[in-house]
This record gives structure tokens, C-alpha cells and sequence, in this order.
């Protein structure tokens, strides 16, 4: 394919952007739009069945529960977005969010450090997870799918390793840890779900407002038209897991205080809905297109889904084969939303 001289690195990538719908920009806005309905819809709907199926499901206890449960999930997918814009996938955010959340532990409970640095310390587990998986899929030319279903294993066994195969207690080396999620800075809102908007917000700037963002979908759209136009496209997509990593990280930090412990077993299919919330919130797995907004709106489905069927007693084994459905048909609609593309 050509590229044509326009003399500006950015009005190249520009062009990258929109290589498939400059002629169809208002159809796109729309469609996009209409993803976004359906989605915020779905939710309304799953709120209004589960309302009328259980008396204890409306109740603000209950709400500030699936509440503070989506907020992991939902820093987990704000992350993950970027990756998947790239056309990419990581399929160790489960697991390392359970090493970041030992490792978070390790830094306050077994080391004695403030708690400041040990949650620092967490979050650079993530970032480091990130770089690693960034310069495998970027100079090791390994397939995103394979890179981090090595490091899901590798973080996984990590955790499992270093804890001891044992919880982490905070209660007595940091006995308000805790208060990070579970605390209410705002009367009846736990402050994980503070946490969860404010990087909600920040994560909407950097992809819409920043560099990173721009790039984020120029290669996700069309990597070679970007590397052509002299985008760095390997730095800018190591980048991006990192940033991914950093949000791994917070997760952990967030569910280690949670439950005010670090479970090294607690990661196991937070990485299944976290990337169904993204694809609900109308982010293409082909890469190219995806919004925050859509994906914390994925986020509240699937935690709205979950403790739904939990308060009706259903089944946990029941339970997972409703969100294995739900995925799949995720992933159908996102297949023929891009059909058109292929």
C-alpha cells in the first residue's frame, strides 16, 4: 500500500485512523453511538429483572456491593481496552493481578514497608508484567494470544510461589489498608468505585487527548500504514501493555485491600470478563475502535450480571455458564459489527 507525503508524521497517522471511514465518519459516529445505547440498555434491562426477581437486589447495600465488586473489573477492562485497540490481547490480567496483590503484601506485611511504597511496589509489578509482555509481542515477534498466555502461567505460578500458597493478612501490619476500597470518603460510595472514575477519567484523556491515544489507534487500525509514516510502532505498543500493567496493578491493589488480605488464588477468570466487558462496551477485537465509556458500562453489566444471579441463588457452576454465554455472544456481535471490515 502507498502512503501518500503529507510532510507531518501526525497527519499520516491520521489517515491511519481513518483509512476505512472517512467517507462514512457520520455512519461510524452513529454506529458507535448506537453500541453504546444498546449497551447502557442492556444494563437498564438486567437492573429492572433483577429488581423485580429479588427484594434484596434494589436495595443500596446491595448496589454499593456490585459496586465495589465491578470496580476491580472494571480498572482491570480500562486497561486491557488500550491493548485490544491495538489489535492485541492479554490474557494475564487475572493472574498478575493476584501477583500484584501478593507482591503488595510481600512490600507491607513480610517487609514492613509504608504502606505507600508496598502499593507503589504493586502497581511496578504490573508496569514490569507489561514491559515484559510489550517487548515479547514487539521485538520477540511472539503472538499477543501466546506472550500472555505464558505470562498468565508465570504470574500465576509467581503468586502462588511467593505467598506460600498462603493469604497475606493485613490486619495486623497495616490495619487500614482496607480503607483504600472499602473506606467512604463519600457517605455510601466505597472509595475503590472513587478510584475506579477517577482512572475511568484519566484513561478517557490519555486515549481521546494524548499522543499515546492517537497511536493507540493508528496501529490498531493500521499498524504498517503507522510504522510507514515513521511511528515507532514497537515503543509506542510496549507502551501501551505497560500502561495495561499499571492498571493490572491498581486492581491488585485494590482487591488485596478489599478483602483485606492478598489472595494468591483470586485472579482465576477476572481476565474472561474483564475482556467481555470491553467487547459489551463496543470495542473491536480487530482493533482500530473502542471507548472507555462503553467499556465501564461493559464493566457494570457483567458485575450487575454476576451478583444478580448470586442473590437468586443460582448455582455457581450455572453461574459461570451464563457468563460463557454472555462472552460468546459478545464476540459474535463484535463479529459482525467488523464484517464489513473484512
Amino acid at each position: 500500500m502507498s502512503i501518500p507525503d503529507h510532510g507531518s508524521t501526525t497527519s499520516i497517522v491520521q489517515i491511519a485512523v481513518n483509512e476505512d471511514t472517512d467517507t462514512r465518519s457520520v455512519r461510524g459516529f452513529l454506529k458507535k453511538q448506537l453500541q453504546q445505547s444498546l449497551a447502557f440498555g442492556t444494563l437498564i434491562a438486567l437492573l429492572i429483572f433483577f429488581s423485580l426477581a429479588s427484594p434484596y437486589f434494589l436495595t443500596w447495600e446491595n448496589i454499593s456491593g456490585v459496586l465495589l465488586a465491578t470496580a476491580v473489573i472494571a480498572v482491570l477492562a480500562v486497561g486491557t481496552t488500550f491493548v485490544i485497540i491495538t489489535g492485541g490481547i492479554d490474557l494475564s490480567l487475572g493472574t498478575g493481578m493476584a501477583l500484584c496483590s501478593v507482591m503488595t503484601g510481600v512490600f507491607i506485611t513480610n517487609m514492613g514497608l509504608p504502606v505507600a511504597v508496598g502499593v507503589l511496589g504493586g502497581i511496578l509489578t504490573g508496569v514490569v508484567m507489561g514491559l515484559i509482555n510489550g517487548v515479547n509481542i514487539t521485538f520477540l515477534r511472539l503472538p499477543p494470544f501466546i506472550a500472555t498466555l505464558a505470562m498468565m502461567m508465570i504470574a500465576g505460578g509467581l503468586a502462588l510461589v511467593i505467598s506460600g500458597v498462603a493469604p497475606i493478612y493485613f490486619s495486623s501490619s497495616a490495619p487500614n489498608f482496607k480503607l483504600l476500597a472499602t473506606g467512604t470518603l463519600i457517605p455510601g460510595l466505597p472509595n475503590a468505585v472513587l478510584i475506579m472514575l477517577g482512572l475511568a477519567v484519566v484513561a478517557y484523556l490519555v486515549l481521546n487527548k494524548s499522543m499515546l491515544g492517537r497511536y493507540t489507534f493508528a496501529i490498531g487500525s493500521n499498524e504498517e500504514a503507522a510504522r510507514l509514516s515513521g511511528v515507532n510502532t514497537r515503543r509506542w505498543k510496549i507502551f501501551v501493555y505497560m500502561l495495561s500493567g499499571a492498571f493490572t496493578g491498581v486492581a491488585g491493589v485494590l482487591i488485596a485491600a478489599r478483602l483485606d488480605s492478598a489472595q494468591p488464588q483470586i485472579g482465576q477468570g477476572y481476565e474472561l470478563q474483564a475482556i467481555a466487558a470491553v467487547i459489551i462496551g463496543g470495542t473491536s477485537l480487530l482493533g482500530g475502535r473502542g471507548s472507555i465509556l462503553g467499556t465501564v458500562i461493559g464493566a457494570l453489566i457483567m458485575g450487575v450480571l454476576v451478583n444478580g444471579l448470586r442473590i437468586m441463588s443460582i448455582q455457581s457452576e450455572w453461574q459461570n455458564i451464563v457468563v460463557g454465554v454472555v462472552v460468546l455472544i459478545a464476540v459474535f456481535f463484535d463479529s459482525l459489527r467488523n464484517r464489513d471490515r473484512t
